[in-house]
Protein backbone atom coordinates (compact mmCIF):
# COMPACT_ATOMS: atom_id res chain seq x y z
CA UNK A 1 0.00 0.00 0.00
CA UNK A 2 1.32 3.55 -1.14
CA UNK A 3 2.40 5.95 2.16
CA UNK A 4 1.92 9.48 0.92
CA UNK A 5 2.65 12.60 2.89
CA UNK A 6 0.59 15.82 1.52
CA UNK A 7 2.06 19.36 2.50
CA UNK A 8 -0.66 22.46 1.63
CA UNK A 9 0.70 25.63 1.62
CA UNK A 10 -1.17 28.98 0.69
CA UNK A 11 -5.01 29.93 1.13
CA UNK A 12 -7.87 28.18 1.59
CA UNK A 13 -8.57 27.52 -2.03
CA UNK A 14 -5.67 25.45 -1.63
CA UNK A 15 -6.96 23.50 1.37
CA UNK A 16 -9.76 22.39 -0.94
CA UNK A 17 -7.54 21.62 -3.53
CA UNK A 18 -5.59 19.52 -0.68
CA UNK A 19 -9.07 17.66 0.59
CA UNK A 20 -9.98 16.78 -3.32
CA UNK A 21 -6.37 15.08 -4.03
CA UNK A 22 -6.46 13.59 -0.51
CA UNK A 23 -9.81 12.07 -1.21
CA UNK A 24 -9.01 10.44 -4.77
CA UNK A 25 -5.29 8.94 -3.71
CA UNK A 26 -7.19 7.22 -0.28
CA UNK A 27 -9.70 6.21 -2.89
CA UNK A 28 -7.04 3.83 -5.10
CA UNK A 29 -5.97 2.07 -2.17
CA UNK A 30 -2.98 5.00 -0.56
CA UNK A 31 -2.49 5.45 2.96
CA UNK A 32 -2.03 8.95 4.24
CA UNK A 33 0.90 9.48 7.29
CA UNK A 34 1.23 12.20 9.28
CA UNK A 35 5.15 11.71 9.52
CA UNK A 36 6.56 12.60 6.17
CA UNK A 37 9.80 10.09 6.79
CA UNK A 38 7.09 7.60 6.65
CA UNK A 39 5.57 8.73 3.14
CA UNK A 40 6.40 6.53 0.48
CA UNK A 41 5.28 9.52 -1.83
CA UNK A 42 5.01 13.19 -0.68
CA UNK A 43 3.08 16.16 -2.72
CA UNK A 44 3.68 19.45 -2.21
CA UNK A 45 0.71 21.77 -2.98
CA UNK A 46 2.14 25.22 -3.76
CA UNK A 47 1.46 28.62 -3.38
CA UNK A 48 2.83 31.30 -5.82
CA UNK A 49 1.23 33.97 -4.71
CA UNK A 50 3.89 36.90 -3.56
CA UNK A 51 7.60 36.17 -3.33
CA UNK A 52 7.58 34.85 0.22
CA UNK A 53 4.83 32.40 -0.39
CA UNK A 54 7.09 31.41 -3.18
CA UNK A 55 9.79 31.35 -1.04
CA UNK A 56 8.00 28.95 1.57
CA UNK A 57 7.09 26.48 -1.25
CA UNK A 58 10.39 26.14 -2.40
CA UNK A 59 11.49 25.75 0.94
CA UNK A 60 8.59 22.99 1.33
CA UNK A 61 9.79 21.02 -1.76
CA UNK A 62 13.75 20.76 -1.16
CA UNK A 63 12.81 20.00 2.30
CA UNK A 64 10.36 16.83 0.76
CA UNK A 65 13.14 15.96 -1.75
CA UNK A 66 15.50 15.53 1.52
CA UNK A 67 13.71 12.49 2.65
CA UNK A 68 14.57 10.70 -0.81
CA UNK A 69 17.84 10.11 0.48
CA UNK A 70 16.95 10.26 4.56
CA UNK A 71 13.20 8.26 4.93
CA UNK A 72 11.39 5.83 2.67
CA UNK A 73 10.07 8.33 0.11
CA UNK A 74 10.60 7.34 -3.73
CA UNK A 75 9.11 10.08 -5.50
CA UNK A 76 7.96 13.88 -4.76
CA UNK A 77 5.50 15.82 -6.83
CA UNK A 78 4.94 19.26 -6.70
CA UNK A 79 1.63 20.97 -8.21
CA UNK A 80 -0.50 23.99 -7.68
CA UNK A 81 -0.48 27.39 -7.77
CA UNK A 82 3.34 28.45 -8.54
CA UNK A 83 4.29 25.34 -10.27
CA UNK A 84 1.44 26.86 -12.88
CA UNK A 85 2.87 30.42 -13.19
CA UNK A 86 6.96 28.85 -13.08
CA UNK A 87 7.54 24.83 -14.04
CA UNK A 88 10.10 25.27 -16.78
CA UNK A 89 12.59 27.51 -14.14
CA UNK A 90 11.41 24.74 -11.23
CA UNK A 91 12.19 21.88 -14.06
CA UNK A 92 15.59 23.23 -14.34
CA UNK A 93 16.26 24.37 -10.73
CA UNK A 94 14.35 21.42 -8.92
CA UNK A 95 15.93 18.18 -10.81
CA UNK A 96 15.20 15.49 -7.64
CA UNK A 97 11.62 16.73 -7.99
CA UNK A 98 10.45 13.31 -9.65
CA UNK A 99 6.99 15.55 -11.06
CA UNK A 100 5.66 19.25 -11.43
CA UNK A 101 2.11 19.89 -12.00
CA UNK A 102 0.41 22.95 -12.12
CA UNK A 103 -3.26 23.98 -11.62
CA UNK A 104 -4.44 22.80 -15.30
CA UNK A 105 -2.52 19.49 -15.22
CA UNK A 106 -3.44 18.44 -11.28
CA UNK A 107 -5.80 15.33 -13.32
CA UNK A 108 -2.80 14.22 -14.05
CA UNK A 109 -1.16 13.44 -10.75
CA UNK A 110 -2.92 10.20 -10.14
CA UNK A 111 -1.68 8.46 -13.76
CA UNK A 112 1.73 9.62 -13.03
CA UNK A 113 1.42 7.58 -9.92
CA UNK A 114 0.23 4.50 -11.74
CA UNK A 115 2.60 4.96 -14.57
CA UNK A 116 5.26 4.72 -11.81
CA UNK A 117 3.47 2.05 -10.44
CA UNK A 118 3.47 3.52 -6.94
CA UNK A 119 -0.30 3.18 -6.64
CA UNK A 120 -3.38 0.97 -8.46
CA UNK A 121 -5.14 2.24 -11.35
CA UNK A 122 -8.24 0.43 -10.08
CA UNK A 123 -11.18 2.39 -7.90
CA UNK A 124 -10.95 0.70 -3.86
CA UNK A 125 -13.92 2.63 -2.02
CA UNK A 126 -14.31 6.32 -3.01
CA UNK A 127 -14.87 8.14 0.53
CA UNK A 128 -16.74 10.92 -1.20
CA UNK A 129 -15.59 14.34 -2.75
CA UNK A 130 -13.23 15.39 0.08
CA UNK A 131 -11.71 14.02 3.08
CA UNK A 132 -10.98 16.43 6.14
CA UNK A 133 -7.18 18.00 6.27
CA UNK A 134 -7.53 20.70 8.47
CA UNK A 135 -6.91 21.47 12.25
CA UNK A 136 -10.52 21.18 13.51
CA UNK A 137 -12.80 18.85 11.69
CA UNK A 138 -15.96 21.27 12.86
CA UNK A 139 -14.55 24.33 10.40
CA UNK A 140 -14.48 23.32 6.74
CA UNK A 141 -14.53 25.47 3.61
CA UNK A 142 -16.56 25.12 0.39
CA UNK A 143 -14.88 26.56 -2.99
CA UNK A 144 -17.92 27.97 -4.88
CA UNK A 145 -15.96 29.39 -8.06
CA UNK A 146 -12.36 29.25 -9.54
CA UNK A 147 -10.16 31.32 -11.46
CA UNK A 148 -10.84 35.70 -11.88
CA UNK A 149 -11.76 37.91 -14.28
CA UNK A 150 -10.78 40.87 -12.65
CA UNK A 151 -7.46 42.72 -14.05
CA UNK A 152 -5.94 44.29 -10.72
CA UNK A 153 -2.49 45.61 -11.71
CA UNK A 154 -0.34 43.86 -8.71
CA UNK A 155 -2.68 40.31 -9.00
CA UNK A 156 -1.04 36.85 -10.45
CA UNK A 157 -3.90 34.93 -9.38
CA UNK A 158 -5.84 35.03 -12.95
CA UNK A 159 -2.01 33.83 -14.71
CA UNK A 160 -2.08 30.85 -12.04
CA UNK A 161 -5.91 30.17 -11.46
CA UNK A 162 -7.07 30.91 -15.24
CA UNK A 163 -10.35 33.01 -16.02
CA UNK A 164 -13.71 32.53 -13.39
CA UNK A 165 -15.37 29.75 -13.60
CA UNK A 166 -18.46 29.00 -10.80
CA UNK A 167 -19.48 25.37 -10.02
CA UNK A 168 -23.06 24.47 -10.41
CA UNK A 169 -25.18 24.79 -6.95
CA UNK A 170 -26.85 21.42 -6.78
CA UNK A 171 -22.82 20.52 -6.76
CA UNK A 172 -22.22 22.71 -4.25
CA UNK A 173 -25.17 21.67 -1.90
CA UNK A 174 -24.43 18.27 -1.81
CA UNK A 175 -20.58 18.88 -1.24
CA UNK A 176 -22.01 21.23 1.80
CA UNK A 177 -23.98 18.03 2.73
CA UNK A 178 -20.94 15.81 3.12
CA UNK A 179 -19.00 18.36 4.74
CA UNK A 180 -22.47 18.85 6.66
CA UNK A 181 -21.48 14.55 7.55
CA UNK A 182 -18.22 14.40 8.01
CA UNK A 183 -19.04 17.15 11.46
CA UNK A 184 -18.81 20.53 9.63
CA UNK A 185 -20.41 23.50 12.26
CA UNK A 186 -19.09 25.79 10.21
CA UNK A 187 -18.55 26.22 6.46
CA UNK A 188 -16.81 29.38 5.00
CA UNK A 189 -17.06 30.55 1.24
CA UNK A 190 -13.93 31.10 -0.53
CA UNK A 191 -13.38 32.19 -3.96
CA UNK A 192 -11.39 34.74 -5.82
CA UNK A 193 -14.49 36.68 -5.89
CA UNK A 194 -17.46 35.01 -4.12
CA UNK A 195 -19.53 38.26 -5.42
CA UNK A 196 -19.06 37.12 -9.06
CA UNK A 197 -20.88 33.57 -8.41
CA UNK A 198 -22.69 32.36 -11.48
CA UNK A 199 -22.62 35.14 -13.61
CA UNK A 200 -20.63 32.94 -16.17
CA UNK A 201 -23.34 29.88 -15.81
CA UNK A 202 -26.26 32.25 -16.56
CA UNK A 203 -28.63 29.99 -15.16
CA UNK A 204 -30.45 32.80 -12.72
CA UNK A 205 -28.29 31.41 -9.36
CA UNK A 206 -25.94 34.25 -8.05
CA UNK A 207 -24.46 34.01 -4.48
CA UNK A 208 -27.90 35.36 -2.91
CA UNK A 209 -29.13 32.20 -4.39
CA UNK A 210 -26.70 29.62 -3.37
CA UNK A 211 -26.66 31.41 0.25
CA UNK A 212 -30.81 30.25 0.14
CA UNK A 213 -30.08 27.00 -0.95
CA UNK A 214 -27.19 26.35 1.55
CA UNK A 215 -29.51 27.31 4.51
CA UNK A 216 -32.34 25.08 2.98
CA UNK A 217 -30.42 21.95 2.31
CA UNK A 218 -28.46 22.17 5.21
CA UNK A 219 -28.44 22.43 8.52
CA UNK A 220 -24.88 24.21 9.46
CA UNK A 221 -25.33 26.38 12.02
CA UNK A 222 -22.85 29.03 10.60
CA UNK A 223 -22.39 29.98 6.54
CA UNK A 224 -19.78 32.79 6.70
CA UNK A 225 -18.49 34.33 3.37
CA UNK A 226 -15.10 35.54 2.39
CA UNK A 227 -13.59 37.68 0.11
CA UNK A 228 -16.00 39.80 -2.21
CA UNK A 229 -15.36 42.69 -4.18
CA UNK A 230 -17.36 45.60 -3.37
CA UNK A 231 -19.37 46.11 -6.92
CA UNK A 232 -21.06 42.41 -6.33
CA UNK A 233 -22.10 43.72 -2.80
CA UNK A 234 -26.23 43.83 -4.03
CA UNK A 235 -28.63 45.30 -1.61
CA UNK A 236 -30.29 41.81 -2.49
CA UNK A 237 -27.16 39.98 -0.89
CA UNK A 238 -27.35 41.75 2.00
CA UNK A 239 -30.98 41.20 2.50
CA UNK A 240 -30.05 37.81 2.42
CA UNK A 241 -27.77 37.97 4.97
CA UNK A 242 -29.80 39.82 7.23
CA UNK A 243 -32.91 37.36 6.51
CA UNK A 244 -31.00 34.39 7.70
CA UNK A 245 -29.03 34.04 11.13
CA UNK A 246 -27.24 30.82 10.50
CA UNK A 247 -25.43 33.22 7.92
CA UNK A 248 -22.95 35.20 9.86
CA UNK A 249 -23.27 38.87 9.76
CA UNK A 250 -19.28 39.01 8.34
CA UNK A 251 -18.11 40.34 5.29
CA UNK A 252 -14.29 40.11 3.74
CA UNK A 253 -14.23 42.81 1.41
CA UNK A 254 -10.72 43.82 -0.51
CA UNK A 255 -10.06 47.79 -0.68
CA UNK A 256 -6.63 47.84 -1.19
CA UNK A 257 -6.07 51.58 -0.71
CA UNK A 258 -7.29 54.81 0.19
CA UNK A 259 -6.00 57.27 -2.17
CA UNK A 260 -7.77 57.49 -5.85
CA UNK A 261 -4.67 57.93 -7.64
CA UNK A 262 -2.97 54.66 -5.91
CA UNK A 263 -6.61 52.77 -6.81
CA UNK A 264 -6.73 54.32 -10.19
CA UNK A 265 -2.80 52.84 -10.83
CA UNK A 266 -3.83 49.25 -9.33
CA UNK A 267 -6.76 49.35 -11.99
CA UNK A 268 -9.04 48.68 -9.04
CA UNK A 269 -12.96 50.10 -9.54
CA UNK A 270 -13.60 51.53 -6.13
CA UNK A 271 -12.83 55.01 -5.25
CA UNK A 272 -13.00 56.80 -1.84
CA UNK A 273 -16.43 57.90 -2.92
CA UNK A 274 -17.98 54.47 -3.65
CA UNK A 275 -16.21 52.58 -0.60
CA UNK A 276 -17.47 54.90 1.82
CA UNK A 277 -21.45 54.92 0.22
CA UNK A 278 -21.26 51.04 -0.05
CA UNK A 279 -19.88 50.50 3.57
CA UNK A 280 -22.60 53.02 4.67
CA UNK A 281 -25.14 50.67 2.99
CA UNK A 282 -23.53 46.82 4.08
CA UNK A 283 -24.06 48.46 7.91
CA UNK A 284 -27.35 49.67 7.34
CA UNK A 285 -28.83 46.49 5.40
CA UNK A 286 -27.38 44.29 8.11
CA UNK A 287 -26.75 46.19 11.79
CA UNK A 288 -23.81 44.54 14.17
CA UNK A 289 -22.13 43.28 10.46
CA UNK A 290 -18.53 43.29 10.65
CA UNK A 291 -16.27 44.27 7.84
CA UNK A 292 -12.71 42.89 7.54
CA UNK A 293 -10.72 44.63 4.37
CA UNK A 294 -7.30 44.18 3.00
CA UNK A 295 -4.79 47.22 1.87
CA UNK A 296 -1.08 46.86 0.21
CA UNK A 297 1.08 49.85 1.17
CA UNK A 298 4.38 50.36 -1.17
CA UNK A 299 2.97 49.93 -4.51
CA UNK A 300 4.59 52.01 -7.17
CA UNK A 301 4.25 55.56 -6.89
CA UNK A 302 2.71 55.53 -3.32
CA UNK A 303 3.45 58.82 -2.15
CA UNK A 304 4.00 60.09 1.66
CA UNK A 305 0.92 61.75 0.87
CA UNK A 306 -0.84 58.77 -0.78
CA UNK A 307 0.04 57.01 2.42
CA UNK A 308 -1.23 60.31 5.23
CA UNK A 309 -4.82 59.25 2.63
CA UNK A 310 -5.01 55.61 3.49
CA UNK A 311 -3.96 56.30 7.20
CA UNK A 312 -7.41 59.01 7.04
CA UNK A 313 -9.29 56.57 5.30
CA UNK A 314 -9.19 53.85 7.43
CA UNK A 315 -9.76 56.01 10.43
CA UNK A 316 -12.52 57.54 8.82
CA UNK A 317 -14.09 53.81 6.99
CA UNK A 318 -13.52 52.05 10.88
CA UNK A 319 -13.29 48.58 9.50
CA UNK A 320 -13.46 45.50 12.22
CA UNK A 321 -9.63 44.36 11.20
CA UNK A 322 -7.78 45.29 8.56
CA UNK A 323 -4.92 42.80 6.60
CA UNK A 324 -1.97 44.38 5.32
CA UNK A 325 0.12 43.10 2.94
CA UNK A 326 3.62 45.07 1.38
CA UNK A 327 3.93 45.36 -2.46
CA UNK A 328 5.74 42.72 -4.36
CA UNK A 329 5.76 42.88 -7.91
CA UNK A 330 4.82 40.03 -9.73
CA UNK A 331 6.01 39.17 -13.51
CA UNK A 332 3.30 38.83 -15.59
CA UNK A 333 1.41 41.23 -14.50
CA UNK A 334 0.84 45.25 -15.33
CA UNK A 335 2.54 46.18 -12.49
CA UNK A 336 5.27 44.39 -13.42
CA UNK A 337 6.64 47.03 -15.98
CA UNK A 338 6.36 50.06 -13.00
CA UNK A 339 9.14 51.00 -11.39
CA UNK A 340 9.11 49.41 -7.75
CA UNK A 341 10.27 52.97 -6.49
CA UNK A 342 9.22 52.44 -2.68
CA UNK A 343 12.03 50.92 -0.61
CA UNK A 344 11.59 47.90 0.91
CA UNK A 345 12.43 49.41 4.20
CA UNK A 346 9.79 52.05 3.98
CA UNK A 347 7.14 49.43 2.99
CA UNK A 348 8.22 47.62 6.36
CA UNK A 349 7.37 51.15 7.78
CA UNK A 350 4.55 51.85 6.48
CA UNK A 351 2.76 48.37 7.57
CA UNK A 352 3.49 48.46 11.07
CA UNK A 353 2.15 51.60 11.04
CA UNK A 354 -0.88 50.61 9.28
CA UNK A 355 -1.31 47.49 11.70
CA UNK A 356 -0.29 49.95 15.05
CA UNK A 357 -3.19 52.26 13.85
CA UNK A 358 -5.81 49.38 12.50
CA UNK A 359 -5.19 47.88 16.61
CA UNK A 360 -6.28 50.62 17.90
CA UNK A 361 -9.71 51.17 15.79
CA UNK A 362 -10.14 47.29 16.18
CA UNK A 363 -9.74 47.71 20.04
CA UNK A 364 -12.69 50.72 20.24
CA UNK A 365 -14.78 48.77 17.51
CA UNK A 366 -14.59 45.80 20.01
CA UNK A 367 -15.86 47.69 22.97
CA UNK A 368 -19.69 47.89 21.37
CA UNK A 369 -19.50 43.75 22.21
CA UNK A 370 -18.67 44.63 25.84
CA UNK A 371 -21.47 43.43 28.69
CA UNK A 372 -23.21 41.75 25.74
CA UNK A 373 -24.59 38.15 25.42
CA UNK A 374 -23.05 36.05 22.15
CA UNK A 375 -23.42 32.98 20.78
CA UNK A 376 -19.61 31.47 19.85
CA UNK A 377 -18.16 27.64 18.50
CA UNK A 378 -15.56 26.45 20.73
CA UNK A 379 -12.35 25.30 19.37
CA UNK A 380 -10.27 23.67 21.57
CA UNK A 381 -9.15 23.60 25.13
CA UNK A 382 -7.39 26.54 26.70
CA UNK A 383 -4.49 26.50 28.99
CA UNK A 384 -6.38 26.51 31.97
CA UNK A 385 -8.70 23.80 33.31
CA UNK A 386 -11.33 25.88 33.81
CA UNK A 387 -10.93 27.81 29.88
CA UNK A 388 -12.42 27.00 26.88
CA UNK A 389 -10.74 28.99 23.16
CA UNK A 390 -14.17 29.76 20.79
CA UNK A 391 -14.71 32.30 18.55
CA UNK A 392 -17.48 34.51 17.73
CA UNK A 393 -19.36 35.56 14.44
CA UNK A 394 -17.38 38.53 14.07
CA UNK A 395 -13.90 36.28 14.59
CA UNK A 396 -13.30 33.94 11.31
CA UNK A 397 -10.94 30.94 11.26
CA UNK A 398 -7.64 32.09 11.74
CA UNK A 399 -7.68 35.53 10.90
CA UNK A 400 -9.69 37.74 13.75
CA UNK A 401 -8.54 36.66 16.86
CA UNK A 402 -9.94 34.32 19.29
CA UNK A 403 -13.04 34.11 22.64
CA UNK A 404 -11.16 32.60 26.09
CA UNK A 405 -14.08 31.03 27.59
CA UNK A 406 -14.14 30.64 31.34
CA UNK A 407 -16.36 28.30 32.72
CA UNK A 408 -17.81 29.36 36.42
CA UNK A 409 -17.96 26.82 39.59
CA UNK A 410 -21.77 26.69 38.82
CA UNK A 411 -21.23 24.84 35.33
CA UNK A 412 -17.79 23.07 35.80
CA UNK A 413 -19.97 19.61 35.15
CA UNK A 414 -20.95 20.66 31.80
CA UNK A 415 -20.22 18.90 28.87
CA UNK A 416 -18.13 21.35 26.69
CA UNK A 417 -16.35 19.76 23.21
CA UNK A 418 -15.16 21.49 20.50
CA UNK A 419 -17.58 22.41 17.59
CA UNK A 420 -20.25 22.95 20.64
CA UNK A 421 -22.16 26.26 20.60
CA UNK A 422 -22.19 27.66 23.66
CA UNK A 423 -23.74 31.44 24.98
CA UNK A 424 -21.13 33.73 26.87
CA UNK A 425 -21.04 37.03 28.29
CA UNK A 426 -18.80 39.13 26.99
CA UNK A 427 -16.32 40.75 29.51
CA UNK A 428 -13.44 42.59 28.21
CA UNK A 429 -11.19 43.17 25.21
CA UNK A 430 -7.66 41.50 25.52
CA UNK A 431 -4.65 42.62 23.77
CA UNK A 432 -6.57 44.51 21.40
CA UNK A 433 -7.86 41.58 18.91
CA UNK A 434 -8.76 38.75 21.71
CA UNK A 435 -12.23 38.49 24.32
CA UNK A 436 -12.19 37.18 27.37
CA UNK A 437 -15.98 35.91 28.16
CA UNK A 438 -17.97 33.99 31.19
CA UNK A 439 -19.74 30.98 30.29
CA UNK A 440 -23.51 30.43 30.55
CA UNK A 441 -24.54 27.86 28.96
CA UNK A 442 -24.33 25.30 26.30
CA UNK A 443 -26.57 25.47 23.74
CA UNK A 444 -26.18 22.23 20.96
CA UNK A 445 -22.68 20.24 21.16
CA UNK A 446 -22.26 17.57 18.39
CA UNK A 447 -22.42 13.75 19.89
CA UNK A 448 -18.71 13.31 19.40
CA UNK A 449 -16.32 15.63 18.27
CA UNK A 450 -12.46 15.41 16.55
CA UNK A 451 -9.86 17.92 17.82
CA UNK A 452 -6.69 17.61 15.88
CA UNK A 453 -3.71 19.46 17.13
CA UNK A 454 -1.80 21.81 14.59
CA UNK A 455 1.52 21.64 13.26
CA UNK A 456 3.28 24.24 10.89
CA UNK A 457 6.60 22.70 11.02
CA UNK A 458 7.96 21.41 8.33
CA UNK A 459 8.59 19.20 6.30
CA UNK A 460 6.91 17.09 9.48
CA UNK A 461 3.16 18.37 8.17
CA UNK A 462 1.30 15.97 7.33
CA UNK A 463 -2.07 15.50 5.99
CA UNK A 464 -4.04 16.28 9.52
CA UNK A 465 -1.17 19.11 9.72
CA UNK A 466 -3.02 21.92 8.43
CA UNK A 467 -1.26 24.69 6.12
CA UNK A 468 1.63 26.48 6.53
CA UNK A 469 0.76 29.68 5.75
CA UNK A 470 -1.90 31.89 4.45
CA UNK A 471 -0.44 33.87 1.72
CA UNK A 472 -3.68 35.26 -0.63
CA UNK A 473 -6.25 34.64 2.17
Amino acid sequence: MLKFGLVTLGCDKNTVDSERYLADLVAHGAEPVQDLRDADVVVVNTCGFIDAAKAESIEAIVEAARLKDEGSCKAVFAIGCMVERHKDELLEALPEVDVFLGNSETDRLLPELVERGLIGGSLVEHPGVRLFSGDVAHVRYLKISEGCDHGCAFCAIPLMRGKHRSFALEELVREAQLLEAQGAREINLVAQDLAHYGRDRRDGNALPELLEALVRETSIPWIRNMYLYSTGITPRLLEVIAANPRIVRWLDTPMQHGSDAVLARMRRPERQKTIRERLARYREIVPDLAVRTSVIVGFPGETEDDFAILCDFLEEMQFDRVGVFTYSPQEGTRAWAMDDDVADSIKQERKEHIEELQRAITAERYERFLGRDARVLVERRGDAPDVWVARAPWQADDIDGLMHVTVPDALRSTRIVPGAFVDVQVDHVVDDYDFAATLRGVVDAPASATLVKPSRQLPLVGVNGGTAGSFGR
